[in-house]
């Protein structure tokens, strides 16, 4: 690829989450890296030095240099940072959660939207290659059960687990049962931190699907495993594992299901149906390489982002709701 048509990009923010976006943007042929921004400077040069790019001592150079940029910061600073690339006229590749607030969020979107620029949010479990390799089947799940467990670690603490772990299966849940909600209920506690680090949310939608989601970062051991139930069909996803399994219910004269194991059959004659057991292909795919890739081919086929910022507000939106519901319930009880 020429270099005139690679996107030139940017990292804002080369902590542990944006060095790793600056070495990926470096490894892809789409991508013209033209430098990093920190406000540590030693750290900002060392990471620029590793790679052989420039280390940009202002934002509004970094900004005036390239086409696109990630934004790897801390949450709280995601808005003015987000902001001033967009007004810049920079398509954004935004970390989650997309911002602090609800009303920054849809003060993004309204300004990607003006300004007709991409932004993609950094949802990277959509690109987990146990969540891709159930492309081919249709999902439509009524009832959902998510554990995502982790062990403590400081450097996630400045927000709530909501935002720095449930986030994830909450958009990972809306985009697979597309439709609105309509009832959240949730409870979680403080226990290590000053935030709530331990949470559980039900949330029902119009269409009659439950979802009930937990999340931890003071487990000891790590999980992060959702379970799909719908008509005919139970499918597991291992997250960390990146596997998938699927059991469903075919006609027992149906020959294209790719069946590891027949597992029985269930009714007679004509109402017979067979028990299979599916464990779809996974490919070796590196999620945060996929998704940024993603992200500058949205750019370059001037395509919708695959997690647009519409999708990170949802999320928000979503999660906002539950932290207020665990705050009354805290409330409450004292």
């Amino acid at each position: 690829m020429s270099t005139s048509s690679r996107v030139k990009v940017g990292v804002v923010g080369v902590g542990h989450l944006g060095t790793l976006h600056a070495k990926m943007y470096d490894e892809l042929d789409s991508a013209q890296l033209v430098g990093v921004y920190d406000i540590d400077p030693v750290r900002c040069e060392s990471v620029a030095g590793d790679l052989h790019v420039r280390a940009f001592l202002k934002l509004g150079e970094l900004i005036a240099s390239a086409e696109a940029v990630s934004v790897a910061t801390p949450t709280v600073t995601h808005h003015a940072i987000a902001s001033s690339a967009i007004e810049g006229g920079l398509h954004a590749f935004i970390e989650k959660p997309i911002t602090s607030t609800v009303g920054e969020a849809e003060e993004l979107v309204r300004a990607a939207d003006e300004r007709k620029v991409k932004v993609q949010v950094g949802h990277i479990e959509r690109f987990n290659p146990a969540l891709l390799a159930l492309e081919k089947y249709h999902l439509e799940p009524m009832f959902v059960e998510s554990h995502r467990l982790a062990q403590f670690n400081p450097r996630g603490t400045d927000v709530a687990v909501v935002l720095d772990l449930m986030i994830h299966d909450i958009d990972i849940i809306l985009s697979l049962v597309r439709s609105p909600v309509e009832r959240i209920d949730a409870s979680g506690v403080a226990v290590v931190s000053d935030s709530v680090d331990i949470a559980n949310a039900r949330l029902q939608f119009e269409n009659g699907c439950v979802a009930n989601v937990t999340a931890s970062r003071i487990s000891q051991r790590q999980m992060r495993k959702m379970r799909l139930f719908q008509r005919d069909a139970y499918i597991s996803i291992d997250f960390s594992d990146g596997l998938a399994e699927v059991f469903r219910l075919v006609d027992a004269t149906d020959q294209t299901a790719n069946t590891t194991v027949m597992l029985g059959e269930i009714g007679e004659g004509k109402f017979k149906r067979k028990i299979v057991y599916e464990q779809p292909e996974v490919k070796e795919v590196n999620a945060l390489k996929y998704e940024l890739a993603s992200f500058l081919r949205s750019i370059r086929d001037d395509g919708e982002p695959l997690v647009t910022a519409r999708d990170g507000l949802r999320a928000l939106q979503v999660a906002d709701v539950i932290m207020k519901k665990i705050k009354d319930q805290s409330i409450r009880v004292s």
